[in-house]
């Protein structure tokens, strides 16, 4: 009871940014704008931010992530699923996620895989290292939707970051009632060796050199809830039923608290990698607390998606190029 009550004076800056983002829809009318200089000369006015800035927001979206090699179709999809790739035909990991498997053996095989791959695997690039390594002695804060524990990885302050929509490194239980979530890196290896993945002298899983491996789990594999024995599932937002728990709230508030105590600052809105699946949680709020800030300043670095309103043109800066490219530039 006591929990409730303080969560109910708790800023959320979940509900917050959406709310700017949606107020973004109708305070720009005059059309979008890919930048008013070449990239040489945005290029110069963005490491002038990075270096003036009160504070950096990071606003991160897939295409950080694609950049720094986390792919989900292509060589990287044959290499972890060319079996189910095989007997289903899809061909890539988001299909397959969304495949009607018969069994849960099947279902939990694949999403082991689908999770050591994009959580507890490395990046191929040093991607976020090198943006930790441009941000680390400024004052920042992280909101992403992306869901694979890069940042942390790279160093970045956990109390600076925000994932807004779960994390493939999370279970939670199918009963509404248990509200909190639970760790499954203990279990995802199991489950890789269970398959007959074996791991090499990294200790990183591979294809064993004799064969094959199955396109199951044990039975007795199958992840359960360990309050209740319930059944879980991932701890992504999909719909109504993804479990905000205590630690989602606390990082809602710390970012709503960040935004209030820089919004008459020189503040620079750096946005990565983010396209027109979600903009309103990262690009319209961006854009809305630009305009409303004249001290701050927009950045959007994206691979041919890199644009923004006219109303705050003069105020931005819009590189299409290879996010992780452009990082080796800014150093």
């Amino acid at each position: 009871m006591t929990t409730a009550k303080i969560r109910l004076f708790q800023p959320n800056g979940y509900q917050e940014t959406i709310k700017k983002g949606l107020s973004a829809i109708h305070s720009f009318n005059s059309g979008m704008s890919l930048g008013k200089d070449d990239d040489t000369e945005q290029l110069d006015r963005l490491k002038e931010e990075i270096k003036t800035a009160d504070a950096i927001v990071i606003g991160a979206g897939a295409g950080l992530s694609t950049s720094a090699g986390f792919t989900y179709s292509g060589d990287r999809f044959k290499k972890w699923f060319s079996d189910f790739e095989g007997k289903y035909g899809f061909q890539d990991m988001y299909s397959g996620g969304f495949y009607p498997y018969k069994t849960k053996e099947e279902f939990w095989a694949y999403w082991s895989r689908y999770i050591y791959i994009n959580r507890y695997l490395d990046a191929p690039k040093d991607t976020y290292t090198k943006l930790y390594n441009l941000v680390k002695d400024k004052d920042y804060f992280v909101i992403t939707t992306n869901v694979d524990h890069c940042f942390q990885k790279a160093g970045f302050d956990k109390k600076r970051l925000f994932y807004t929509q779960g994390d493939y490194g999370l279970f939670q239980s199918l009963n509404p009632a248990i509200r909190e979530n639970f760790n499954n890196e203990d279990w995802v290896m199991n489950a890789m060796e269970s398959q007959g993945f074996v791991k090499d002298g990294n200790g990183i899983f591979a294809i064993p050199s004799g064969g094959g491996v199955r396109m199951e789990i044990d039975s007795s594999l199958i992840p359960k809830c360990p309050i209740d024995g319930s059944d879980v599932t991932m701890n992504l937002r999909s719909d109504d039923t993804f479990l905000e728990d205590e630690g989602w709230h606390r990082a809602s508030a710390a970012y709503s608290d960040f935004l209030r105590r820089h919004e008459t600052l020189h503040v620079l809105f750096l946005e990565l990698g983010v396209g027109s699946n979600t903009p309103v949680i990262i690009k319209y709020p961006f854009w809305q607390m630009t305009m409303e800030n004249e001290k701050a300043t927009y950045a959007c670095l994206n691979y041919k998606e890199a644009y923004c309103p006219r109303e705050i043109e003069n105020r931005s800066v819009c590189i299409n190029s290879d996010i992780d490219e452009l990082l080796d530039k800014l150093a």
